[in-house]
């Protein structure tokens, strides 16, 4: 098993972003739909989405040259 790099200030940002909007938007809808658990899924779902996306300017490699 390799090890594994740490996350970039960039990744760990988006982690929280997601986590936060989720909270959010779990809250909004708990509150307006009466039923606590959507707050869990708010979190669930705005985890999921920060681990998935890719933080900008990742697409970047620094090891390649740009193509002409």
């Amino acid at each position: 098993m390799s090890a594994r790099e740490p996350f970039s200030p960039a990744r760990r940002r988006q982690l929280v972003v997601g986590l936060v909007v989720g909270l959010i938007i779990g809250v909004v809808v708990s509150l307006w739909t009466g039923f606590w658990l959507w707050l869990a899924a708010g979190l669930a779902v705005g985890l999921a989405t920060g681990a998935l996306m890719k933080p900008p300017g990742e697409d970047e490699d620094p090891k390649r040259t740009p193509r002409r």
